[in-house]
Parts: C-alpha cells; structure tokens; sequence
C-alpha cells in the first residue's frame, strides 16, 4: 500500500445518499476535501422482484414489474411486455405502437424534469425546484388523462395498451406540449446561463468518452461524454423507427453536460409525443396474447429515462416465466458514477451522484457470502431465518 493511500481519511456516506432519498452507502477516501476512491455498497433495497416474477402469471408480472421503480414504471412494463412478445413471436396492432412512444415519452419528461428540479434543490436553487416540479404537473395531468392513473400508469398490456386516446385528449396533450416547449426555453437558459448552475456543475465529475465506454455507461451519461447512444435510434422499438427525433450529445464530460443532455432531451420528447399524435394509425389497439407462452428466451431492451433497460426472460412454456432478470441502467452506471467522484472535492459529491440521475431501489443487488470461506451460496429466506433461530 502507498503512502498516499495510507494518508487518507475514510468518509462513510449513507446509507442515506447525498442525492436522492434512497439508501446506499458510499465509502469516500478523503485527502483533505479531496475524494481520492470511492467504494460503493449496494444491496439495502433488494426486494426480490426477480424471483417473485416466477411466481406469477405474464399477466400479473406487468403489475409487479411496473413497481420497480414508481418514476420509470412505464419504462418497465415497456421492456417487459416487449420481451415476452418478442418470446411469443407476437406483434402488436400500430397504433398501439404509437401510443407506447406517447406515454413512454410522457414518462421520460416527467423523469427529467423530476431530476433536474431535485438538481436546482441540491445547488441550493430552491425556485428552479419549485418551478421545475410546478411544471411537471402538467406532464402529470396528460399521463393520468391518456392512461387513467397519475403515476403507476398499468397502460401497457401484453398485446398493446389499455386505453385509446379520444380527438379531445389529443388536443388537451398537444396544448400542453406547446405550453412545456415554451417553459424548457426558458429552463434551458438557465441551465446554460445562470452563475449558480454553471460553478455548482460545469467541470465537476468528469467522466471521458474512453471512461464511459469502458465502464460501460448509459442513458444520459454516456451521451453528456459526447457518445452517441439511443437504443431509440440503435435498436428502434414502438414505433420509433417511423418517428424522427436527434439523439442529443454534450461533450464537455462534466455534470453540467448530464443536465443539458436531459433538458435538450425533453424538447425531442415533445417533438415525438406531437409527431405520434399527428400521425396516429386507425385500428385497434391491443390484439388477443395466448395466456401460455411458448418454450424458449428473449432479451429486450428499451431507452429509459435513466438508460438503457434490459430484460432477459426464460420460459418453459406455460403461464409464467422460468427465469426473469432485469439490468437497470442505475446498476449500468454506478461504476461511471465512481468515476465522476474521483478526483473532486468532497462538496461536489452530490452534484456529480445526481448527474447519473440514480434509482437504486431498481438497481440493487444482493448476494449471499460465507466470510468464513469466502464462498457465495443460494439458500431459501426461510432456510436463513431457520439457520438464525428468527421467525416471520
């Protein structure tokens, strides 16, 4: 060990993070207020989603995995409903596909403008959090509109989605997307202008294109390192492949980067929602899926808010999934998040952990260790409450 690293102080951050209101915790070496490491300990939140997945029908699972995260639940029931169509070989009527990209662009804007408000509140900037999340409201109102629940919107199916829209909610959503494109001007000034945001974010956290790539990042974070990346332009999926819209880049590597990338996002995210609705397809929108899912594997995966999504899904054949798993893009970037922090001081920590905009109740991970020997093992939760003489 050097004698550098033998000089620093250990700072224990969490579990209660510095960012969002989530645990995790972080161990930050310090010398001085400068983060010379930093280690990561996930695994406060896990809940066993994956597992109880495989007990449930396909059908039941759309509801339980929309609850991976309250924000993203659209993006999750979007990944998922994809995978297993993709597994039954099923494909959905278009104007189902054009109203997935609706919401599914509706949900990124109300992440964003969630973020970058709890951005304005860590920088001290209490009125761009107000004004920000007074705002997203609107986005609110159209979601619970257009799918009939404010939040865990239950709007994608296996097959389509739940609800058509009427002429009437296409013009509701259309007004409001005018009214937020005027709104993101003026957040866009601020973001770029205003002396608070650019000495709390700009050359704070930086993260280099070689970095990102080789700690694989995603969503915005890799795009705020100049790197071109959209599962929406790369892998088109809904009806991406018939909506034009730009994959947004900043390449200053830094925080500030992150935050535009999000707030030039929301601008392509109207331009979408209002392309879709322009040109929406007549038919149905949902087809009959079969309860019973044919015997074999798919991976899907779509661009989150935070990111790319993954799921990977085994069937047996029958009416529930064998294996489910899910990559969320918190997990994809937490590696690129030690990276920002490394090197900063200790006072930018928070900036640069909110500019990967983290969920890690979706992301965590748990695994089972014997210390003794250092072997990891599987067991049952009744088997460990045994083992430790506990009861439920």
């Amino acid at each position: 060990m050097c004698e550098a690293f033998m000089a620093t102080t250990d700072l224990i951050i969490g579990p209660q993070h510095p960012a969002l209101h989530e645990p995790e915790r972080f161990i930050l070496k310090l010398d001085g207020e400068y983060v010379v490491d930093v280690v990561p300990r996930i695994g406060y939140v896990h809940r066993g989603i994956e597992k109880a997945a495989e007990l449930r029908s396909y059908i039941q699972d759309i509801y339980l995995i929309e609850r991976i995260c309250g924000i993203c639940n659209v993006a999750h029931s979007l990944v998922y409903v994809q995978t297993v169509e993709a597994l039954q070989g099923f494909e959905i009527p278009p104007r189902a596909a054009y109203l997935r990209a609706v919401v599914h662009e509706l949900n990124r804007i109300h992440s964003h403008l969630l973020l970058l408000g709890v951005v304005g509140e860590l920088m001290g900037f209490d009125t761009l959090f107000m004004y920000l999340w007074r705002d997203r409201e609107l986005v609110m109102d159209v979601v619970e509109s257009i799918t009939g629940n404010r939040l865990i919107s239950a709007f994608n199916v296996l097959g389509g989605v739940a609800r058509d829209v009427s002429p009437s909610q296409i013009g509701e959503a259309k007004r409001a997307m005018e009214y937020l494109r005027e709104r993101m001007k003026f957040y866009k000034k601020v973001f770029a202008e205003d002396p608070t945001v650019e000495k709390r974010s700009k050359g704070v956290g930086i993260l280099r294109p070689s970095s990102a790539l080789d700690l694989c990042a995603v969503g915005p974070v890799i795009r705020g390192s100049g790197i071109k990346a959209d599962v929406r332009a790369d892998d088109p999926y809904a009806a991406y492949e018939e909506i034009p819209f730009n994959v947004i880049t900043y390449d200053t590597n830094d925080s500030w980067a992150r935050f535009m990338v999000r707030v030039d996002e929301v601008f392509e995210s109207i331009g979408i929602i209002e392309y879709a609705l322009d040109h929406l397809p007549d038919g149905p929108i949902r087809a009959r899926f079969p309860r019973r899912v044919r015997e074999g594997e798919a991976v899907g995966r779509i661009e989150a808010p935070r990111g790319e999504l993954i799921n990977h899904i085994i069937s047996k054949g029958g009416d529930k999934p064998y294996r489910f798993k899910c990559r969320t893009p918190t997990l994809a970037n937490i590696l690129a998040a030690c990276e920002m922090i490394r090197g900063g001081y200790i006072a930018d920590v928070p900036v640069s952990l909110s500019s990967i905009d983290p969920c890690f109740s979706c992301e965590d991970r748990l695994a089972i260790i014997d210390i003794s020997k250092g072997e990891r093992y599987s067991t049952r939760l009744r088997d460990l409450m045994a083992k430790h003489g506990t009861s439920g």
